[in-house]
C-alpha cells in the first residue's frame, strides 16, 4: 500500500484549513499558496472532500472552504479513505468479505489481515487536531503516515 500524492495533499489541505479555522472561509488560492500545491490539483482533491461531507463550500468572492466538523472529530484514516479508497495492503482484503479462492489454504492471509488491522487502527487513532498541532505549521511539512 502506498499513499498517493492526492492522499498526502488532502491531509495537508485539511490540516491547513484546521490550522486557519477561525470560522472564516478559506479560499483555495490561500490553501494553494500556503501549501505549495497547484490550484488545479487542489480542485480535484477538494471536490472529493466536499462530496464526502468532510468540507463545506461556499461560492463567491468571500467564499471558500470550511471544515464540516471540529478537527478533533476527523481521523487521518477517514480523510485518506475518501481519496485513496480502501487502505488494504493486498487486493483480497479490499472488499468486506475475502472472496479469494485460496483464502482457506493461504499461508499469508493472517499476516495480511494483521497488517491491515494495524494500518486501520493507526490511521484511525490520529485526528486532524493531532496533525494540526504537531508542531509543523504550513510550508515544508510532509505528513507521512
Amino acid at each position: 500500500m502506498k499513499i498517493s500524492s492526492k492522499g498526502r495533499y488532502a491531509l495537508r489541505m485539511m490540516i491547513g484549513i484546521a490550522q486557519h479555522n477561525a470560522g472564516e472561509w478559506t479560499s483555495i488560492k490561500d490553501i494553494s499558496e500556503r501549501q505549495g500545491i497547484s490550484i488545479k490539483y487542489l480542485e480535484q482533491i477538494v471536490t472529493n472532500l466536499t462530496k464526502s461531507g468532510l468540507l463545506i463550500s461556499s461560492r463567491g468572492p468571500k467564499g471558500g472552504y470550511k471544515l464540516a466538523k471540529s478537527p478533533d472529530k476527523y481521523t487521518a484514516g477517514e480523510i485518506l479513505r475518501v481519496i485513496e479508497g480502501n487502505l488494504a495492503p493486498v487486493a483480497c482484503l479490499e472488499n468486506d468479505s475475502n472472496q479469494c479462492e485460496r483464502r482457506s489454504i493461504c499461508p499469508t492471509i493472517d499476516f495480511w489481515e494483521g497488517l491491515y488491522t494495524v494500518i486501520n487502527n493507526y490511521v484511525d487513532s490520529v485526528t486532524l487536531q493531532d496533525l494540526a498541532t504537531s508542531g509543523c505549521i504550513d510550508e515544508g511539512c510532509d505528513y507521512s503516515i
